[in-house]
């Protein structure tokens, strides 16, 4: 497994890393055995890297985990860098309430998320979205007096625009900003991706076959009663079937390569700068594998302009998020 770093002071981590999202309930049911023997699959395989929310599955996550962590031996345990977003705050029956990013809320959310995970501290610890309420300096701020109590090992970002990556960069190193990016959400290219480079930022690219859609394994309709996709604009009438045929033409490229959409869609991420680590949401050791797969697809320049006739930017149809989620998005602030 070859590794790549998440910024000028960030951790070493396998050049993919591992979204566990999809294994607490987001895109339906999900199987526990097979979550956990997924994980391990991929930590056998050289994958390090493994993201986390303490509100998906409101914490069932983060136990999933810790049980999977539990399970590894010594050195491969050591090894794993974990990563967890906090703030985004829930209701009992699953809704959606806002964001809690206050000092004191940052040093309570941390302590429930090293008890349900085991561990002693967190590797890689972001607000999942701005709190508009609080300023960014003293978010990070409080993350920062972790950092020196040893409970936190490094600051990350996620989904906030190049504003506040400066003032958050002006007040501890950042690791890495967690950021959606994919061939049909290339945002990030406008500004925030040179701004990152700028300040010896990392990458770590989450929705890159964006949720599925781009995977070349969904078809319309596809989605349970209880997928968050249902709500997705991409995933809407008319949406879903442009974007379809936007998976057809990226077929094409990959059969005459002997890869998969999925392989295809995940290199093209990797492609685009070594400070880049994809992350794949495998629920299933099948789809890991396909995954893993991508580190043996190397682009050419051809490929690479083969890729962008086929998926142009902006040819995607719909955002990426519900109207009400695409507010929360500073990343997005003032962009289309």
């Amino acid at each position: 497994m070859n590794t790549r770093h998440l910024g000028a002071k960030g951790p070493q981590v396998s050049a993919i890393g591992l979204g566990c999202m999809g294994m607490s309930g987001m895109y339906g049911p999900s199987d526990r055995a097979e979550s956990i023997a997924t994980i391990h699959a991929a930590m056998d395989a050289g994958v390090t890297l493994l993201d986390t929310g303490d509100f998906y599955g409101s914490g069932h996550n983060e136990m999933l985990i810790g049980e999977a962590l539990k399970g590894l031996k010594g050195s491969q345990r050591d090894a794993a860098v974990v990563s967890v977003k906090f703030g985004a705050m829930r209701d009992p029956a699953g809704g959606w309430i806002g964001y809690d990013a206050r000092p004191a809320a940052v040093k309570n959310f941390l302590v429930y998320s090293l008890q349900r995970l085991g561990v002693d501290h967190i590797d890689i610890y972001r607000p999942a979205r701005l709190d508009a309420s609080v300023p960014i300096e003293d978010t990070v701020g409080a993350i920062a007096d972790m950092v020196k109590a040893g409970y936190v090992r490094h600051i990350g970002l996620s989904e906030v625009g190049s504003h506040t990556i400066r003032k958050a960069a002006a007040v501890h190193p950042i690791a890495d900003l967690q950021i959606e990016y994919s061939l049909i959400s290339r945002g990030i290219e406008d500004d925030i991706l040179a701004t990152c480079r700028e300040l010896g930022i990392g990458i770590t690219a989450y929705g890159v076959l964006s949720r599925g859609l781009i995977s070349g394994h969904w078809q319309k309709g596809g989605a349970g009663a209880t997928d968050f996709r249902n709500h997705s604009p991409r995933f809407q009438g008319e949406n879903v079937e442009r974007n379809l045929a936007l998976v057809e033409a990226l077929r094409k490229i990959a059969e005459s390569r002997g890869a998969t959409v999925a392989q295809i869609a995940i290199a093209w991420v990797a492609a685009q700068g070594d400070d880049i680590v994809p992350l794949v949401g495998a629920r299933q050791r099948t789809r890991l594998d396909e995954a893993l797969g991508s580190l043996g697809v190397a682009l050419r320049a051809d490929d690479l302009a083969a890729i962008e006739q086929a998926v142009p930017k902006g040819a995607a149809a719909g955002e990426r998020y519900a109207a009400a989620q695409m507010a929360h998005l500073d990343s997005e602030a003032g962009h289309a």
